[in-house]
């Protein structure tokens, strides 16, 4: 509380003096009953030029008017003492220094308690009563007419006035504002904090302008308002302080524009954000994880993406009004809603949508369906049995939107939708956003299912043309590993086998067809049926890969690197020849673990460059470990480091061959790899 406020008329105490006086300056003049001068204040002195001396005493005819108005002024002087009412008015006065000016009078009759008479004649300067009277006027007109709300608060934070245009305003008469304070009749605002600004600006003086508010009154007691509201302390002319005026300008239609603009910038933003998260491979469910991310928070609360299963599997299909959709959960994702996620198909299982589903109802109409406000009837057809939709209740699901997933035309799924946390119901704004993030995320996930399903075949077509050997043939112990590349990769043209030979030998065989997808497949496949031909006419492994050559040449511009290897069990050796790949490594009890250092070689299809066999010892209980570049090939390390940590694993000659080849697909092959591998190993046996 202001200390320029704690003498006041309520303390019982006298309040300061108003400087209205000293602005219009009264002067205060006391006649006898024959018009003498008897009284003559320091204002009379100031108006008319003559000190009290030269004043008191004579006729007020004589130094107060004009000779020529004398007779006039006589006239009103026995009228007000004859009858007793007084005279008002304007009147031209001449000062000593001979200059007029125009006064206005009030005069009247005063009797004292002996029965005398007198006249007391109150004057101020005409123009400045005229300049004050027009400043009232002025202000009034604008305080009532203002489309503003004004208000003035006393120093005890109490109406003093209050203009129409607050009346309006808080739906408040002006009558049951005055003597009242803000949290008196307006309990539903934020008073707290309204009073502390207004405590503040009488404090300091310094005005607060524009200050932002919410709330609701009396006028629409319904609906959030804001205002803004600026104070500034009064004071008058001798710096008392006598309170603080308040002005509220309703600027709702502002806020929601503002609100609403913040709003378009933030699905602007979403949807800028979703185009640079959503795709970032071809893994369908890592796409359709991306699009539940976006979606929450900033959209809702729990987001799941649900596809069709025959969608997912590459075939077409449509709904009639009374079928179940079979539906392939690929995501789901919540905000601190544990009873949601609970509730929700677990991402990668297969459930049958009855027909009255809402989200079945989406994927068979390839419509959207939206339930602003969801009671427990809509609750049983968002949820997948009544446990589910208890759980959704528990979690306060209160608004469900579900938007078909489309590409090309076809319904893939839907995005499902619902909020718990943020209290908006979903709103047609929302709705144009989550369709305008599933259009972006179908063409998407349409991408990736369809590699997908180009990748699963070519994965097949790789498999069923990889051999299966025994694990003993020959003179030697072999086991081998196929590890297709990541996810978003294509199948490549990596290829193994074991084939055996007359005389108890064996060749093995490790290759890699550059490329990748079904052509690097089928390319592979007839490459692995020619070298099975060739091998079985006993040919020197440099000749073979001649002929291999050649037929490379005639594929289509293909090339190819392979190792081929013929194990001999009774001259203890293996006769190799390399066309431009990655050595072979050796592992020999009592020896540390080798690369084979053999002529490269050019790869296969190069065409005319010859080829040259090498013969390596190999006694029984040695390693020969053949494998493609996916197994050591990094983009994080040179060639010679993935070497050395493939010779670091071979540390155990006598470790079991499958373990072995587990030890180091798991050390050496990262699941990212964006390359297959094939990896052979065989050990010679005791014959």
């Amino acid at each position: 509380m202001s200390a320029a406020g704690s003498t006041s008329a309520e303390a019982g105490g006298p309040t300061g003096p108003s400087g209205l006086l000293d602005v219009l300056n009264v002067a205060s003049v006391v006649l006898d009953p024959t018009g003498r001068i008897v009284l003559w204040s320091p204002q009379a002195e100031e108006l008319f030029g003559y000190p009290a001396g030269e004043a008191l005493g004579r006729y007020a005819a004589h130094v107060m008017v004009h000779e020529r108005h004398v007779e006039l002024v006589v006239k009103l002087f026995s009228d007000v003492m004859a009858t007793g009412r007084s005279w008002e008015g304007a009147f031209p006065i001449r000062r000593k220094d001979g200059s007029t000016r125009l006064v206005e009078f009030r005069n009247m009759r005063l009797v004292d308690d002996r029965g005398d008479v007198y006249a007391l004649g109150l004057a101020a300067d005409r123009s400045t009563v005229r300049r004050l009277e027009r400043d009232l006027a002025l202000s009034t007109r604008m305080v009532t007419q203002s489309p503003i709300g004004l208000a003035v608060l006393d120093t005890r934070l109490r109406y003093l006035s209050v203009n129409p245009a607050l009346e309006r305003i808080n739906g408040v008469p002006a009558g049951e504002h005055l003597g009242r304070t803000v949290r008196e009749v307006l309990p539903m605002l934020d008073f707290e904090s309204l009073e502390s600004a207004v405590l503040e600006v009488l404090r300091t003086g310094v005005p607060l302008v524009d200050r932002f508010a919410m709330g609701r009154t009396p006028a629409d007691p319904d609906q959030d308002h804001a205002w803004s509201i600026s104070l500034y302390r009064l004071e008058d002319t001798r710096d008392t302080v006598l309170g603080v005026a308040l002005s509220v300008v309703d600027v709702t239609d502002q806020y929601r524009a503002g609100v609403e603009a913040e709003a378009a910038r933030r699905r602007l933003a979403l949807i800028a954000d979703a185009s640079a998260r959503i795709g970032t491979s071809l893994d369908l469910e890592r796409t359709a994880g991306e699009l539940a991310d976006v979606a929450v928070p900033e959209l809702a609360d729990i987001a799941a993406v649900d596809l069709l299963d025959a969608v997912v599997s590459g075939r077409r299909t449509s709904l009639g009004p009374s079928e179940h959709a079979v539906i392939r959960a690929l995501a789901v994702r919540a905000a601190d809603a544990p009873d949601a996620l609970s509730a929700a198909d677990p991402p990668g299982g297969i459930a049958r949508y009855a027909p009255e589903r809402l989200v079945t109802e989406c994927v068979r109409t390839g419509r959207p369906v939206m339930v602003a406000q969801v009671d427990d009837e809509d609750l049983a057809r968002i949820a997948r049995s009544p446990e589910a939709a208890g759980l959704l209740a528990r979690a306060g699901v209160h608004s469900y939107l579900a938007v078909p997933l489309i590409a090309r035309g076809e319904v893939l799924g839907a995005l499902d939708l619902k909020r718990t946390r943020n209290p908006l119901p979903f709103g047609r704004d929302d709705l144009l956003l989550a369709r305008e993030l599933a259009a972006r995320a179908a063409v998407q996930i349409d991408n990736a299912r369809w590699y997908q399903n180009a990748r699963s075949t070519a994965l097949t077509l790789q498999r069923s043309l990889l051999p299966s050997h025994p694990a003993v043939t020959g003179g030697l112990e072999v086991a081998s590993r196929y590890q297709p590349a990541g996810a978003t990769t294509e199948v490549g043209g990596d290829w193994f086998d074991v084939i055996p030979l007359e005389d108890g030998k064996t060749a093995l065989v490790v290759g890699d067809v550059m490329g990748s997808g079904i052509d690097a497949a089928a390319t592979m496949g007839r490459l692995r049926t020619a070298t099975t031909t060739l091998a079985s006419l006993d040919l020197d492994p440099a000749v073979l890969l001649e002929h291999l050559d050649k037929i490379t040449s005639g594929l289509d511009h293909s090339i190819a690197t392979c190792v081929y290897a013929v194990h001999d069990p009774r001259l203890g050796r293996f006769r190799i020849a390399n066309a431009g790949h990655l050595p072979p490594a050796r592992v020999r009890p009592g020896h540390p673990p080798e690369l084979l250092d053999l002529p490269t070689g050019a790869p296969l299809g190069v065409g005319g460059v010859a080829f040259s066999s090498t013969d390596v010892d190999f006694a029984p209980g040695d390693q020969l470990v053949l494998y493609t570049d996916g197994l050591v090939e990094t983009r994080k390390h040179s060639l010679d480091e993935r070497l050395d940590a493939l010779l670091a694993l071979l540390d155990d000659p006598a470790r079991p061959l499958e373990e072995l080849c587990d030890v180091l697909l798991r050390a050496l092959h990262h699941p990212d790899n964006h390359d297959d591998v094939a990896l052979l190993v065989a050990r010679g046996r005791i014959l």
